[in-house]
Order: C-alpha cells, then structure tokens, then sequence
C-alpha cells in the first residue's frame, strides 16, 4: 500500500471496462464509446483520434501505429503493423541528385506516407464493432469547438517553437508563439479533415483533395513524394505475426520489426535471468539494467530494419543462447567501456490501454515521431506531418538504410503479458527509443517486485544515451553515487523518460487495476 501523506495518486479499479491514455479527454472518450456499445478496438481508434487534436505534438493522421489486440475467450494475440513506406523516388542516389548525402529531422525527406489512416480503418472494419463515421466524432468535436492546453502538453511545445516556426505551422503558434497551460485552441482544418475520413473512409486521406494537398506541399519542400504514392498507403496497414518471449513467469507479446518490440523482449531475456531482489531501486538491479539496454540497444541500431527488404535475425536475436551469452558480459562491479553510443534524440508518441467489459483487450499506439513530427502541417489539411524517416541510416548498406517504398526502424511498440493463454498485464512506454527500456522496466516493476500499475508508473527512470546515463531527479542521491562508482557517467535531464499506461486483469477476483503516468496530462478510468 503507497504512503497517503506522500504525493501521488493510487491505481483505479472497476469491474466492468478500463482505458488509460495520456489525456482525459481521450480516456473518457474510450470509456464513452465502450458504453455506447463499442468493444476495446473501438475506444482505441477513437482515443487516438482525439489525441491527435488534444496532445497534437505526439500523435495525429499524419503519423504510424501499431497494435496489439486479444479477443476475449482467446489465447490468441493480433498484431497490426500500421506503419508507412517511404515514397517511390526516394533513395540515396535520388538524394545526392539534390546535392544531399544525408536529411535533418525537420526535412520533408522524413515523412514516410503515413500508415496510421489506413490502420484505423483495417482494424475498425476487421475486429471493430462501430465505424469510423462514429469513432472519429469526438475528435471532430474537440477540433471545431477546441481544447485546453495542459501543462505537459505546453511544455513539450514550448521545446520545440524554433522547429515550428521554421516550417511555417502558423497554425500551432497562436500569436507567433507556443501556447501557454490553459490556452484553448481549435483546429478547424483538421476538422475537416476528420470530417472527409469519417465520411469517406481512409480512402478520403490517401486519394483525392487532401492526398494531393499533401504532395503538393511536401513537393515544394524538395519531397520526391507523389499521389501515387500516397493511392498506395491505403492498404499498407497489415496484421503480421506477433513474436514474443517468456519473462518473470509470463509471455510477454509484441509486434515484430520493423517495430523494436524485439529489443524489449531480448532486454527482458537478459534480466530475467538474474535474481530480482526486493528493493526496485537497489543500484544493482539499476546497474544491470542499463548495461542489457546498452547491450541490447547496440544489436538494434546494427540489425533493425524493414523485413520485407533484408533479413532481420529475429529467431537468432531472441534465442536462449544468444540472450545468456549477453547477460554473461554483464559485469556486477562495473560498467563496460566498449559499446557504441545509441541513436537519436528522445520522441513523443501516444500510448492506449484498454479492456473492455467482455475481456477484449487492447494496446495501441499512435505516433509522429518527435516533437510536431517534421514540423510540416501540410497545405489546408491542419495534418501535422510525422518525421518516422528520419529513423533511416544514410550510410550505404547498412540494413536500415534509406530505399524506395521502404519502412523505417520504428520506437512504437505495445505490449502485453500473458500467463495461462490469459491476457495478464496490457501495457505500453512511451518515449522513442526510451520505450523497451520503460516497458521492461515497468513490467519487472510488477512481475518481479509486486508494485500495483500506479506504482510501477510512478518509480523513477534512468536511460543510457549518448554514452551517459540520464537520470530523473527522483533516483536517490545514494543510487547516484552507487551508479558513479561502477563507472557509469550520470547526467540529470531536463524532462522526464517518457511516459506509460498499464491496465492488470485480476481473473481471480474479476477487477482491473490501471494506472496512467504522472509525467503526462492522461488517467486512468473504468466503471
């Protein structure tokens, strides 16, 4: 039980259905479509398509998903690859052709044809019970009526004002300038937006006026993209066979590369065969953690990609073997010196659970990569442009390397634990390449040292990056020093490690516990 004079907030609970997201205006519009007769695939969809008006910066129409989803009475788990390709002309000798050898974050060489529209609608149509015609209604609401600001939501926009302005997204700096906690903002062309996709399906995004809006724009911003290539983003969202690995007596789910889910479970591999002990916080469990991430963060900046154009080891990557052989470099009493540094600069992205009355559960997550993704709106359409390209390697054949109708190395990736053919635990990190280290740790949090979702939540973070390890101001000044004299080279960061949601199912005593992270805006609700 947590400590009630010390700040915080406890998991809630309910017998029936539960969504947690990062806003409430999301989650109440899950539980909304829930008791209007929508299963949990509804209330995501229509979750995220309110996110995409309300927290704007980290998700939208023009973004990527993925998901996970477990019909009740089963112990099957559906995996939904709804990312996007790169356009048809794009390539490094295309690129060098513009007198390029590599693109910036803000470039419209990032934007990959979003997939996020198009998974919307597969997965409403194939395992839905409503239309996209009801579940986007809310969103329309919110963009034509507008929304309030929230703190976190501001503070992540103030961070990246310079990019918007750089890219002419008037749109999202009212007064020349990002809004302040409070401000109530609309989105009237983005309504209209939803308002076509509602009418007209995903077809109304990918073909048509708004298709042609985008390529327009992203054209004159030097984009090889085409109409052609947007007609072919309609069906590119695609279910795939989910991979998974066991950890702290569960199976832990997640959707296979391009999505990093792999890296997850090899990070989960690794510590579970190491004793846990009773203290979430004792450094050693902090020291090994982070040098599996190190380790396990290198194999996917080497191996990650797209498989459909080069081989990705997953079976390798994940077997016993291979796993043990990493822990067995781990060394209890120091760091190891030999490892690269990891990738790029932390993303934002959404994250949704939900579980619905009849047992159907799912985790979702929507994203457009950093920040206001690319920083584009496109034309008229108020549809941020994500920046998932940016992901590519410019280096000629590495695996992940920039190529025609490709798809990047992708962060997003929800999970779940099942133990029994049982859905345990539907629960996601949010963060950018934050996200495999949040998810085993936050699970470990549960499975290994007993805390409720809340707690587990609430625990701080730490992350290697960039040859150090950045650290939230919550870990102990004794940790700290613990850490240092294993060699690590700690660094404070300015905002914390991304974000999370978790909802537990306890079949024994019919209740669902949720939990929603405290470093964003969102809740936890049932009934």
């Amino acid at each position: 039980m947590r400590d009630f004079h010390a700040a915080g907030r406890s998991p809630a609970f309910a017998t029936n259905a539960m969504a947690a997201t990062s806003m409430p205006e999301a989650t109440l519009t899950a539980i909304e479509v829930m008791k209007a007769g929508g299963n949990a695939l509804d209330a995501a969809i229509a979750a995220a398509a309110v996110l995409a008006v309300v927290e704007p910066h980290s998700t939208g129409v023009g973004g990527d998903l993925f998901c996970l989803y477990a019909p009740a009475g089963s112990d099957k788990v559906i995996a939904l690859n709804g990312s996007g390709r790169t356009p048809a002309g794009l390539s490094l000798e295309a690129l060098a052709g513009q007198g390029l050898s590599a693109y910036g974050a803000a470039s419209a060489h990032a934007v990959t044809v979003p997939g996020g529209v198009s998974a919307w609608e597969k997965l409403a149509k194939t395992y839905g019970r409503k239309g996209l015609n009801e579940l986007l209604r809310p969103a329309i609401r919110f963009a034509e009526d507008g929304y309030v600001v929230t703190p976190r939501v501001a503070a992540d926009w103030a961070e990246v004002e310079a990019k918007l302005k750089q890219n002419g997204a008037d749109i999202f700096l009212p007064g020349g300038r990002a809004p302040q906690p409070g401000t109530r903002l609309r989105n009237p062309q983005l309504a209209a937006t939803l308002r076509a996709i509602a009418k007209d399906g995903a077809r109304a995004f990918y073909t048509g006026p708004i298709a042609a809006e985008i390529v327009k724009d992203l054209r004159a911003r030097g984009g090889f993209h085409t109409e052609a290539d947007f007609a072919a983003g309609l069906d590119v969202a695609e279910f795939v066979t989910p991979i998974s690995h066991a950890f702290a007596g569960h199976e832990v789910w997640e959707c296979p590369p391009n999505g990093s889910g792999i890296i997850a479970l090899m990070l989960m591999g690794i510590m579970d065969g190491f004793s846990p002990g009773t203290d979430p916080l004792d450094p050693l469990r902090l020291h090994r953690h982070v040098e599996a991430a190190r380790l396990v963060y290198r194999d996917r900046d080497a191996f990650l990609a797209d498989p459909t154009q080069v081989d990705v080891p997953v079976e390798h990557l994940l077997s016993d073997n291979y796993i043990a052989g990493l822990r067995g470099l781990i060394q209890d009493d120091r760091a190891l010196e030999t490892l690269p540094a990891a990738g790029h600069l932390h993303k934002d992205t959404v994250y949704i659970a939900v579980v619905d009355a009849d047992g159907n559960c799912c985790s979702f997550i929507n994203s457009i990569f950093q920040s206001f993704g690319s920083g584009i709106v496109a034309g008229n359409t108020g549809v941020v442009m994500h920046n998932r390209g940016f992901s590519f390697s410019t280096k000629p054949g590495h695996p992940n390397q920039v190529a025609p109708n490709k798809r990047p190395m992708h962060t997003i990736i929800p999970a779940m634990a099942f133990q029994h053919g049982k859905p345990q635990i539907v629960f996601g990190v949010m963060g950018g390449q934050y996200q495999p280290m949040g998810q085993s740790w936050v699970l470990a949090n549960v499975l290994q040292y007993g805390l409720d979702p809340q707690a587990a939540l609430d625990l701080p973070r730490l992350f290697p990056f960039a040859g150090k390890v950045e650290v939230e101001r919550g870990i102990p000044a004794s940790i700290r020093t613990a850490l240092a004299a294993k060699g690590h080279k700690l660094e404070d960061i300015a905002l914390p490690h991304g974000g999370g949601q978790m909802i537990q199912l306890d079949h024994q005593r019919g209740v669902l516990i949720g939990g929603s992270d405290p470093r964003k805006d969102g809740c936890a609700l049932g009934y």
